[in-house]
């Protein structure tokens, strides 16, 4: 496993960001991505990006041209970590 400068493991992010995330999605399955991650020296804390699967709201069946859209989207969430291991800052938006 790859130890950044800061001690703390692409790994360790990911798991930080589910832990802050899992809540927003009712997906039982919901593919938790670490998209981006870089640590901010002047901040002193990581910016992550993180993907996930959640329920289709906008889904639409078009019968007609023979096209239905899928069950599941992926979204995109972006946090900041600082080394502590604490959730700072969540940014949510529309992808």
């Amino acid at each position: 496993m790859y130890i950044l400068e800061n001690q703390i493991s692409l790994k360790e992010l990911l798991e930080i960001a589910v832990g802050a995330l899992s809540e927003l999605t009712t997906v039982s399955n919901p593919d938790f991505r670490l998209e981006q991650a870089e640590f901010i020296d002047t901040k002193n804390e990581w910016e992550i990006v993180v993907s996930f699967l959640v329920e289709n709201t906008n889904k639409r069946n078009n019968p007609l041209l023979g096209i239905s859209m899928l069950d599941f989207e992926r979204i995109y969430k972006k946090l900041t970590i600082d080394t502590e291991r604490h959730v700072k800052g969540y940014y949510f938006f529309k992808n």
